[in-house]
């Protein structure tokens, strides 16, 4: 950058570690298999026809249960996507099989058929489960020894709205025993230690919460070892597509470095965060199907640009700098930009033409009317980061309320939501670009769960800096407390943004379809991960494994 006498704040992020791996190296793990890739895509066809046989050849009538444990398999192993027709048909005749007055005693198929239900839009009652309590209205004790039937009901309570208290109850009973199991039943690990490794992964992090592609990764694990549900079709089939997506996923991470390498972002804003492989990796996170691979290039290039916008608002900036540039990206002024700093020029440059490809991208296709509302969205956000840059210099600490009023728009989260619309199909309607650009409740609770956990584990680090006040401070300074049990009030509103989320979702799914909900929920899934006890996005070392199983080290066959 230019050295213009200006005293710049600097964050003193570290540098990428990933450097310039992924465009010097071919893809590593493509010799783990002895296989041509043609040979792989062949067999997965002809896997993939045998469990659709599978799922059309058994009937719900007599083996609801075989069924519900079929579906949840394809969906944890990350397969799921080649039967979406065959599945949400045996979904939909298992609710309309009298959901309300099913009379299961086997725990663990009644809070799996609750999950799955509630996970494809069916708003389903959690009434069913008042028959496991007894007389004084504790869950019975017996269940203690249901090892499976707990894990179920412990996972189906994280699809819980704030109407469902029973599932609150189930909770802290299925947690508490859970926890026992873990610690205490050594014997578990000798006759299932697959499900000893699915407790330990559930406590961790519940399967509603988890990335799926990372929870595929782990899945794909405990299923080949668990010989009471393993179908080794089922198993060769995820192991193969595993295989093949990883393939997928690397050269895009490769083009997307070449890309980020080619427009000299890493060179040209030193003092930004340089983390395209993170926000590949982020982005995968939202979607890791194969259809989506033009979205997730064009969408993990405006979160890349982003970022960088972001630091330039958050740290790098004067007042009068980034009051100008937010003039104009409000007015979109090309021959305003030529008066800017070199350094913003060089950015509003990389948002618009960025932008131009997108359009000149989806044009053939009637689609490039879309980019306009990404650009709106962009210039809603970029007046919010110019508020907190005026909170921060005034040293203004509003109330909570007030600050998340701005704050959750600086998560971009809603921006990213249509972003990730973008290169999607038809499935995404103007409707839904209309709905978004309203900044939905839906969308506002995910970047709310954005919001808090990244304000709460981020705050120490940023703080060392002149910073805008965080969700923390600002709870603190309200209420007078202290910076741990601020913390802990923080993360309960997180719990109360899930229960708020899954509402949304299920009063949702008549208007939108899931392909286009499940993005917001896979981005609110982002943050339990990345933001679970550190800013691992900032911290990049600390996600570099995680990343590695996705886009690396290969499976064993």
């Amino acid at each position: 950058m230019e050295d213009d006498g200006i005293v710049r704040q600097s964050a003193n992020y570290t540098p990428s570690v990933w450097g310039d791996y992924f465009i010097k190296h071919s893809a590593p793990f493509s010799s783990s298999i002895e296989k041509t890739e043609e040979w792989i895509s062949e067999r997965v066809e002809q896997l993939v026809g045998l469990v659709k046989n599978l799922l059309e050849s058994t009937d719900y009538s007599k083996d609801e249960f075989d069924i519900l444990q079929l579906i949840d398999a394809l969906q944890r192993l990350g397969i799921s996507y080649h039967f979406e027709e065959q599945i949400d048909k045996k979904l939909r005749d298992i609710y309309d099989h009298n959901y309300g007055e099913s009379h299961e005693i086997n725990l663990q198929a009644a809070a799996l058929k609750f999950r799955l239900l509630r996970q494809h839009g069916y708003r389903v009652t959690s009434d069913v489960f008042r028959k496991y309590k007894d007389e004084e209205g504790e869950f019975r004790s017996d269940l203690a020894d249901d090892v499976r039937g707990l894990l179920s009901l412990y996972e189906a309570c994280f699809m819980a709205t704030h109407e469902d208290d029973i599932l609150n109850e189930a909770l802290s009973f299925t947690e508490h025993h859970l926890q026992r199991l873990s610690l205490e039943k050594e014997d578990l690990q000798h006759e299932s230690p697959a499900l000893k490794k699915l407790i330990s992964q559930a406590l961790e992090l519940p399967l509603h919460r988890r990335i799926p592609r990372l929870g595929a990764r782990y899945y794909i694990d405990a299923y080949e070892h668990d010989k009471e549900q393993r179908n080794d079709t089922i198993l060769e089939l995820a192991k193969l597509d595993f295989h093949l997506l990883q393939l997928l996923h690397y050269e895009e991470a490769r083009s997307l470095s070449i890309w980020w390498k080619g427009i000299g972002c890493s060179e040209i804003f030193k003092f930004s965060r340089d983390r395209i492989v993170e926000c590949y990796f982020w982005i995968l996170s939202v979607y890791f199907e194969p259809q989506y691979s033009k979205a997730r290039k064009i969408t993990t290039k405006v979160i890349a640009l982003l970022s960088i916008t972001d630091d330039i608002y958050d740290a790098y900036g004067t007042s009068d700098e980034l009051q100008s540039f937010t003039n104009v990206i409000q007015r979109w002024d090309m021959e305003a930009a030529e008066q800017l700093k070199e350094y913003l020029k060089i950015q509003f440059h990389n948002l618009n033409r960025a932008f131009q490809e997108f359009e000149d991208e989806l044009s053939s296709n009637g689609k490039s009317y879309r980019v306009h509302y990404l650009k709106e969205i962009l210039k809603v956000v970029v007046r919010a980061w110019n508020m907190e840059v005026k909170w921060r210099n005034e040293g203004y600490i509003p109330a909570l309320k007030e600050h998340l009023q701005v704050t959750t728009v600086t998560t971009c989260y809603n921006l990213l939501t249509c972003a990730s619309l973008i290169g999607m199909g038809d499935e995404v309607t103007i409707e839904a670009f209309d709905w978004i650009s309203s900044f939905p409740e839906f969308t506002y609770q995910a970047s709310l769960i954005c919001r808090l956990r990244d304000d709460v584990v981020s705050q120490e680090f940023e703080q060392k800096r002149n910073h805008v006040a965080s969700a923390v401070q600002c709870y603190m300074n309200e209420h007078n407390s202290t910076l741990d049990d601020s913390c802990k009030m923080l993360l309960k509103l997180v719990e109360s943004s899930w229960k708020s989320l899954n509402h949304e979702y299920l009063s949702l799914s008549k208007t939108f379809t899931k392909a286009v909900l499940m993005r917001v929920i896979n981005l609110a899934r982002v943050m339990e991960t990345a933001y679970d006890v550190h800013d691992k996005y900032t911290h990049s070392a600390l996600i570099k494994d995680q990343i590695s199983l996705l886009l690396i080290e290969p499976l064993s066959f």
